[in-house]
């Protein structure tokens, strides 16, 4: 009716107000990671195809809520949160590798392939390693399910879609890159 205002309150408005301040947490980690890998890496080429690990994360992340018939909370998006950290170490693994190999002399090419070879064991292992620690947190086990459950399950999915794709994505996107910084030195 006319003259009846409303406005949320309550839970709500805490819920909103936590959402809100976890969205601006993960765009600080976001930039704080990449400025930490800018001043590694010393230039913007490899923390650039590294961060393009993190899209496939959030994909992953909102499939698995969607099957286990989780809702995006809290604890779920302190899981992304988590996620922004353990999901470029992987992307950081490999194109170290990459980088190495490249300075003894291969090409970028040869030396994803190298990268790849070599660095697909110790990825595989610490993303399932990592995933079979959470699944008990995941299925919320011992009555831990109702804060927990959404973490788990968002640090599983996302972990899980970005380890796959960042195996195949990532190289691409260091390769053209890559190629791309070449014809523009050489102009």
């Amino acid at each position: 009716p006319s003259g009846v205002d409303v406005s949320m309150g309550g839970v709500t408005k805490d819920i909103q107000e936590s959402f809100k301040q976890l969205g601006l947490a993960m765009l600080a980690a976001i930039a704080i990671v990449y400025f930490v890998l800018v001043v590694t890496f010393g230039g913007a080429l490899a923390p650039f195809a590294i961060l393009f690990s993190l899209p496939f994360t959030i994909i992953g992340a909102l499939v698995a809520l969607l099957i286990s018939g989780e809702t995006l909370s809290v604890s779920a998006m302190i899981g992304a949160l988590m996620l922004i950290g353990i999901v470029v170490t992987n992307a950081i693994v490999l194109i170290d590798r990459v980088i190495h190999k490249e300075n003894e002399g291969l090409s970028t090419r040869e030396a994803l392939l190298e990268a790849g070879a070599t660095r697909l064991r110790p990825i595989l292992m610490t993303a399932i390693a990592t995933i079979g620690a959470l699944i008990p947190l995941a299925l919320g086990f011992e009555g831990s399910g109702l804060i927990s459950k959404g973490l788990g399950v968002t640090v599983i999915g996302g972990l899980t879609s970005s380890t796959l794709l960042t195996l195949l994505i990532v190289p691409i996107v260091y390769e053209v890159l890559s190629k791309f910084k070449k014809k523009k030195t050489k102009r």
